[in-house]
């Protein structure tokens, strides 16, 4: 009897492990904001723009002055990265750079 409940008692955890595991991965997955900084595409010049001209920054120091309130910005879907009507790649929705103009609406 003793080997019937330990082996219920293995099966149990090797069920609810996964499981839970799973869920807590999810959880995480969804409290990410987005990574924008993938810029393997871009060319040599739009790179240079990206990062000396416009100074383009992941997370913004200012709330005000946020990509997602800049008139350029361009979103995308919830936690996802938007894009730029100046600078190519993506652009996060809490990054910033220089060339920051207020969204006015």
């Amino acid at each position: 009897m003793t080997n019937l409940i330990a082996r219920r008692e293995i099966l149990r955890h090797l069920v609810v492990f996964p499981v839970g595991a799973a869920v807590a991965a999810g959880l995480a997955a969804c409290s990410k904001k987005p990574q924008c900084d993938s810029v393997g595409s871009l060319s040599h010049d739009d790179l240079t723009l990206r990062k000396d001209t416009a100074a383009y920054a992941e997370k913004s120091p200012d709330a005000a002055k946020t990509c997602a309130k800049c008139v350029q910005f361009v979103p995308a879907s919830a936690n996802a990265c938007g894009t730029c009507k100046v600078i190519k790649g993506p652009i996060n929705p809490e990054g910033t750079c220089k060339l920051f103009a207020a969204n006015s609406g």
